[in-house]
């Protein structure tokens, strides 16, 4: 266990930030499979820019890598882009 206060306060500090990154990590696992899951093209183009937005920001906040955005993003597009 951590013997100095400043130590302690920052594993507190630790447990606060890593819960708040889970989040925003999971939400955006599940807008990925969500965009993934629909059919129609039309409604995978409009749900896009939300989910592009998102993984954007995760990327700048350092919640995700900026190459797992991107390859997400390439993917997502290329998903789109087959569908008929």
């Amino acid at each position: 266990m951590a013997n100095h206060k400043s130590s302690l306060k920052r594993i507190r500090q630790d447990k606060v930030k890593a819960l708040h990154n889970h989040y925003y990590a999971k939400t955006m696992r599940n807008a990925v499979r969500k965009l993934r899951a629909i059919t129609d093209k039309d409604e995978a183009t409009k749900l896009y820019p939300c989910v592009q937005k998102m993984l954007d920001k995760l990327a700048k906040r350092n919640i995700i890598h900026k190459n797992k955005a991107a390859n997400l993003k390439s993917s997502l597009t290329k998903y789109i882009n087959k569908l008929g």
